[in-house]
């Protein structure tokens, strides 16, 4: 058992890395167990993320597979991860930034429940909202702001997604974040006649918390997004995460005693929260008010 006991997170992202390698590469499961001189099983367990790798292993999977050698060394940063307990991914660590952690994570989960407090979290975010999110950061180059922006945009494609079927997305915001001018009036109310137009989507739910909620739990946790994941074909679903993004870097949590903790403040949300009619009223008014602001 304790091998479990590290984080699941860096396994799992990983496993999923090494086995779009794997196929991309056109070798099969007991190709690559011969290639390793390794079990089937082995190769198996990496990909499923059911345990720590070693960066040795790692190594002998992305020669076998042809990868980069960018790629190689993220992967190989990574595995030595997987013996951790708890996992801080911090930006311009070994794990370079274009290896976007959390992306493969918000692919994979079937449900997304997020609370946010200064900004609309990114997977609503239309684009010219997310450009004035960014109008001030000087260590950007415009040809960054740009790719960064299209992989924000090519994010949100989950939302309409076919299969696998679409995640359920629950967000709740703040009633000070939809007050908060970012970019010009008219980004503004375009971007709240955005959040309108996505509460239509049958899988989508947006809420608003109001400023009368005074000093909630919300306000302990900040912003913060639980990500739970499918059975696949296990008699039990991935360990859910929780992520909660800084300046520096970004807390994967994933443990059930801190499940515990924000599933009490997602609980704590929900009761103070506006329901999706009445959201849908003060979202409508405050676009009145900006545009006649």
């Amino acid at each position: 058992m304790a091998e479990d006991m590290g984080s699941t997170v860096p396994r799992r992202q990983l496993g999923r890395a090494l086995r779009d390698l794997r196929t991309e590469a056109g070798v099969t499961l007991d190709g690559a167990a011969e290639a390793l001189y390794c079990s089937r099983q082995k190769v198996w367990r990496i990909e499923s993320g059911l345990g720590a790798v070693r960066p040795i292993d790692v190594q002998g999977m992305c020669q076998v597979y042809g990868a980069t050698r960018e790629l190689t060394k993220a992967l190989t940063a990574l595995a030595a991860e997987t013996r951790a307990k708890g996992w801080w991914h911090s930006y311009g660590d070994a794990i370079p930034d274009w290896f976007e952690m959390y992306v493969g994570l918000e692919a994979a989960a079937s449900r997304l429940r997020g609370y946010d407090d200064s900004l609309i979290p990114g997977l609503l975010q239309t684009e010219a909202y997310a450009r004035g999110v960014f109008q001030h950061r000087t260590d950007m180059s415009e040809e960054e702001l740009d790719q960064f922006i299209s992989v924000r945009l090519q994010r949100q494609g989950i939302l309409r997604r076919r299969l696998p079927k679409a995640p359920v997305v629950s967000s709740v915001l703040a009633e000070a974040l939809l007050l908060k001018h970012i970019g010009s009036s008219e980004v503004m109310a375009d971007q709240l006649r955005h959040l309108l137009d996505l509460t239509e989507l049958p899988n989508v739910s947006i809420r608003v918390l109001p400023l009368s909620a005074g000093a909630h739990y919300g306000a302990l946790a900040g912003t913060f997004m639980m990500l739970d994941f499918p059975l696949r074909n296990r008699a039990e679903p991935d360990p859910s995460v929780i992520y909660s993004e800084s300046l520096t870097g970004a807390l994967y949590l994933d443990r059930p005693d801190e499940i515990a903790a924000y599933e009490k403040v997602w609980a704590s949300l929900g009761r103070l929260a506006l329901d999706e009619q009445q959201s849908r009223e003060l979202i409508n008014k405050i676009i009145g008010e900006v545009h006649h602001g």
